[in-house]
């Protein structure tokens, strides 16, 4: 990547005190990073600028054809008042992967990392101090070409913003309910579900307001074919542990290679869990919570960490967890992800990269 050029705002806000709220993804920092892509030029003119509204051609492609990615990380201040990364490069893998599908160039994976930890370092001060908070950090593209007609652009603008964000639980891990969508699919072979594009999240929508009108906080979605096996939880991936074993949807094409998902699954099998990475039919997991042996489930993503699961709705039928209680297996497992993102655990796994 060429010198970055910075170009500090002159007016910075008032950043909240210790104690204030911080509604996620509401607030955001002084500054934002952009670079722009040009077809024969390449990736050019990377830059620090203040936070301001984008300026953009009605005609820009991203808002007819929806050529656009983006990622989710955090920054954790530590105990030592450094800030680091969780895996940063992991995230670099997935974006780079979701502009090879989306016909976008390619930002590389250490020019990626390398403009996250500048502008983090511009923010640093924005990186909240109390317990459980953290920088939310949000890595774009969009496609900025003036045309109209189906096709990959000529021009785009990877763009880097930030907010400071509370603890995801404001009262320690409450169990949601989840409602297994039967009706609606949220990916097929072949299609978007491994990457990270708006369209797949426009598309679930309609299956999160069904959820909410029955009382149930998020979806759980099914396979796109035989609409049989269990796949995703919404913006999160989905773990079941039955009799012993854990059990989480295999990502070939339809379910997100989540960073958090990849990190569970390497802490389980080296604490000796064993680990079935493979279609899982929800009849089975409706049958286990039947018998007794659906012992837990939750949620892993950037956001929440762990979303412990407490109750299963799939066509009229209720399937109760753990009494509705977090178990002790999604508890080990959020102490241990938080502890070594916050850096109050050692990080014996390599996973954090130390910013400043």
């Amino acid at each position: 990547m060429q010198e970055i050029r910075y170009e500090l705002t002159k007016t910075p806000k008032t950043k909240p005190a210790p104690g204030d709220p911080l509604p996620f993804g509401s607030i955001f920092t002084d500054h934002m990073f952009v670079m722009d892509y040009t077809e024969g030029t390449g990736w050019h003119d990377p830059r620090i600028v203040p936070y301001a509204p984008l300026q953009l051609d009605p005609a820009a492609m991203v808002l007819h054809y929806a050529q656009e990615s983006f990622e989710g990380m955090k920054a954790y201040r530590t105990p030592d008042g450094s800030i680091q990364l969780f895996r940063p490069e992991k995230n670099a893998a997935r974006f780079k992967s979701t502009h090879e599908r989306m016909c976008m160039p390619v930002v590389p994976e250490e020019d990626f990392v390398a403009a996250i930890k500048a502008l983090v370092k511009v923010e640093k001060d924005w990186v909240p101090t109390q317990a459980g908070e953290s920088l939310y950090i949000r890595p774009f593209c969009i496609a900025t070409e003036a045309h109209l007609g189906v096709k990959p652009a000529e021009t785009y603008q990877f763009i880097i913003i930030c907010c400071p964000v509370a603890a995801y639980y404001k009262t320690g891990l409450n169990p949601v309910k989840i409602y297994v969508e039967d009706k609606y699919v949220r990916a097929t072979p072949g299609g978007t579900g491994y990457i990270k594009c708006g369209g797949n999240y426009a598309a679930s929508l309609i299956s999160q307001e069904t959820a909410e009108a029955l009382g149930y906080s998020q979806t759980l979605w099914l396979d796109g074919v035989e609409r049989k096996y269990v796949e995703e939880v919404g913006s999160m991936n989905c773990f079941f542990k039955i009799d012993g074993t854990v059990y989480t949807a295999p990502t070939v094409g339809t379910v997100l290679p989540g960073i958090t998902r990849m990190s569970c699954i390497e802490l389980l099998k080296k604490w000796g869990y064993k680990v079935s990475v493979d279609r899982l039919p929800i009849a089975d997991v409706m049958k286990a919570g039947k018998e007794g042996k659906l012992e837990e489930v939750f949620g892993t993503g950037t956001a929440a960490v762990i979303s412990p699961v407490g109750e299963l709705r799939y066509e009229g039928e209720v399937a109760k967890i753990n009494n509705g209680k977090t178990g002790k297996l999604t508890q080990k497992l959020y102490d241990t992800l938080t502890g070594i993102q916050w850096g109050k655990l050692p990080d014996d796994m390599g996973w954090t990269t130390k910013v400043c």
